[in-house]
């Protein structure tokens, strides 16, 4: 516990934009930054829960912190982790999305696991799920996925030619008939 308030302290006396916004509200109201940052934190979550517009709200959040800390050349490893995580539960939350609107917490539920992914802790959720879950299904099916690749860019460069070969034609039959029109 005591690891977690040392980070929650390194967090809010970290200079940039919104610690430098917390500072300003602190010195016009008196109440203290962390108080701030909690009473933040707790209405965020209340609207996340009943708000409209909470799925906007959650994918912000999803994406801002690590689209902030993302070109920073230190931790490239971590970051690129949680945007595979992130990528991958995308995908997972498209062919699930019509079901999961009906969890009554469900835009909270995920803004947590989303801030647990990218959480800056040993025990990081992008980390845990991408070693634990991810990379192993991506390394036992490494060739199938190869092959799959392989035969999209065939047919990528099969539709390229055709539809290159028939542009040229249909361009060369409009400006002949442009010719005999003239």
């Amino acid at each position: 516990m005591a690891q977690l308030q040392t980070m929650f302290d390194n967090f809010l006396n970290e200079k940039n934009f919104f610690t430098d916004l917390l500072e300003k509200v602190e010195k016009k109201t008196g109440v203290k930054k962390s108080y701030l940052f909690i009473a933040l934190v707790a209405l965020v979550g209340i609207y996340l829960i009943i708000g409209y517009g909470a799925a906007l709200l959650c994918n912000f959040i999803g994406f801002l912190y690590p689209a902030y800390h993302s070109p920073n050349k230190d931790d490239d490893t971590q970051w690129l982790i949680y945007w595979v995580v992130y990528g991958f539960f995308c995908v997972v939350e498209f062919f699930s999305d019509i079901f999961l609107d009906w969890f009554p917490l469900y835009y909270f539920s995920k803004c947590v696991f989303l801030v647990w992914c990218m959480a800056p802790v040993q025990w990081n959720g992008s980390q845990k799920l991408y070693n634990g879950f991810i990379r192993p299904i991506f390394l036992r099916h490494e060739k199938a996925f190869d092959n799959m690749v392989d035969q999209f860019g065939n047919r990528a460069r099969e539709f390229k030619d055709t539809f290159s070969k028939e542009a040229k034609k249909a361009a060369a039959n409009y400006v002949t008939k442009s010719d005999k029109d003239s």
